[in-house]
């Protein structure tokens, strides 16, 4: 079968992508019209209850939520993690669910404060984020020092392309707020990781798909992408 991602430019479909291209899986791209509001069609519920990107299409039916995808993914292929039975396997699990489960929706209540709270206080919840933010991003820089074989390794894990994606989108979301919070350079290991997706075949396929410029990690410019927008 050849998978389906059911993507917007810039949303966290790009880290599937990375991974389907980094592996050499077929798939097809599909968009979601997050203009048109097509998240919210009664089609797209249908593969996704939440209304969410992405959706991953697999002949064990539609897969959604990223951290799941990646893994579904690293299990039934190979190449993109540890293996069950790995002795570096715990360590690979902990931090992806981290990602998943800490960062991610902190930035996500950080882009849509008032999806979680009242508009009279999005202003503190703002603050507490981006202050949880660089503490789990100064976390995730010192394990990257290290270079465990499955982070910032010679061969590039999910955990690698989610991080990276992590790292994009402060730097230019929410667009019509102070962002100055946030810079790369302050977590070099994590830079260094960036730095080397951008080298990487995987990243130019995702950079021609959804205009995301010469340098998506390292330097993110807003998507210029042929169909669709990011938000």
């Amino acid at each position: 079968m050849t998978y389906v991602l059911h993507y917007a430019p810039d949303n966290a479909s790009l880290i599937i992508r990375l991974a389907l291209e980094h592996r050499g899986l077929e798939y097809r791209a599909v968009l979601v019209d997050r203009a048109k509001q097509s998240q919210t069609k009664a089609d797209y519920l249908a593969l996704n209850p939440n209304g969410l990107i992405p959706v991953l299409e697999t002949p064990q039916g539609p897969l959604f939520e990223t951290g799941a995808i990646l893994l579904w993914l690293a299990d039934t292929h190979g190449g993109l993690g540890p293996a069950p039975g790995n002795p570096a396997r715990g360590d690979f699990l902990k931090w992806l669910f981290f990602a998943a489960n800490t960062i991610h929706p902190a930035l996500r209540m950080l882009f849509y404060p008032e999806k979680y709270i009242a508009a009279d206080q999005t202003n503190a919840l703002r603050l507490g984020l981006q202050s949880q933010l660089k503490t789990s991003f100064a976390t995730l820089n010192d394990i990257a020092t290290t270079r465990p074989n499955w982070l910032c390794g010679a061969q590039p894990t999910v955990l690698d392309f989610y991080i990276a994606a992590l790292l994009r989108w402060p730097a230019l979301y929410p667009s019509d707020q102070d962002r100055a919070w946030f810079a790369l350079s302050d977590y070099p290991a994590l830079h260094d990781l960036c730095a080397h997706l951008e080298t990487l075949p995987c990243t130019q396929a995702l950079q021609n798909a959804e205009g995301l410029g010469d340098t998506p990690f390292t330097a993110p410019q807003y998507p210029n992408s042929p169909e669709g927008s990011a938000t």
